[in-house]
């Protein structure tokens, strides 16, 4: 079973390296063949040296991207070049700075090995952040659910069989949002408890405004639904409010006014022209095992 782990990275080399030497310390089946394509999104410190040999990795390629694209893009492209590129029969996206714990793709490929041709998604059961950034969390779960009427308790931490990868590179919201178009195209996804584990080096990059754009582009994912939702709560809310109404009671209204605007706005980065164009912004290909 040939395996194909997708990483993007941004100048962060110390921490995907480390992710390597723990994938290479997996105890995995002899027949699971492990690859590695790490997407390097326009990164402006050097890659370094491959200092230990990681023999029970086949392989590991670095896709040198032109410019900067965000890492919803980087994953994109990932896996649109592994589908027309390479040989394949599982995708593992994960982040590398240690957040997803590599010890758990074994428990991806374990599951696998029982249940071939599902998809399995990382549902977090535990984050290691501060607990203000957990309940903020949480709130853009249920905001999320309310608008959207979809339960998405995962991120890009998942193992895609090479028919799942077929259809999201056909999916245009891929482009804009990773959870989300996966959520869109198939609905039979099978949860695995996931821990999310602390950043190797450095604070999280998963900042409070970050949190906001990431359920925003969810919600662009599936906007009618978003948008439906958003009339029904302004009528029923300008009903209760009506002889009551003021700056403050108001105040929900506005948020909102702007949650649309943006999810409009971030509705257009769903671009197929550019997604399917986008391996030509691949600048080079490293081979460095």
């Amino acid at each position: 079973m040939k395996i194909k782990i997708l990483i993007p990275v941004y100048n962060d080399w110390k921490s995907v390296f480390k992710v390597l030497d723990e994938i290479n310390d997996l105890d995995l089946n002899s027949e699971i063949q492990i690859s590695v394509i790490i997407i390097n999104d326009a990164s402006n410190h050097d890659i370094p040296d491959l200092e230990k040999s990681l023999e029970k990795i086949n392989s590991i390629k670095v896709l040198n991207m032109k410019k900067n694209q965000g890492h919803t893009r980087s994953i994109a492209v990932g896996l649109k070049y592994i589908f027309e590129k390479e040989d394949f029969d599982y995708a593992i996206p994960m982040d590398g700075d240690g957040e997803d714990r590599p010890e758990e793709i074994k428990v991806f490929l374990d599951h696998v090995e029982t249940s071939k041709g599902k998809t399995f998604v990382g549902e977090r059961v535990k984050r290691s952040e501060k607990i203000i950034f957990k309940i903020c969390y949480q709130m853009h779960k249920l905001i999320t659910l309310v608008f959207t009427g979809k339960s998405i308790k995962f991120g890009n931490y998942t193992c895609l069989p090479r028919s799942t990868v077929d259809k999201l590179i056909n999916e245009k919201a891929t482009w804009n949002s990773f959870s989300g178009s996966l959520k869109k195209i198939d609905i039979d996804l099978t949860p695995i408890p996931s821990i999310r584990g602390a950043r190797y080096f450095g604070p999280s990059q998963m900042s409070f405004t970050n949190l906001i754009k990431h359920s925003l582009s969810i919600m662009s994912v599936f906007r009618k639904s978003f948008l439906i939702r958003s009339s029904l709560f302004i009528v029923i809310y300008i009903w209760i409010i009506k002889s009551n109404a003021s700056v403050i009671t108001s105040l929900p209204l506005l948020l909102l006014f702007i949650a649309v605007y943006l999810v409009s706005n971030l509705a257009l980065r769903e671009n197929m022209d550019e997604f399917k164009n986008s391996l030509s912004q691949i600048e080079n290909i490293d081979q460095i095992k």
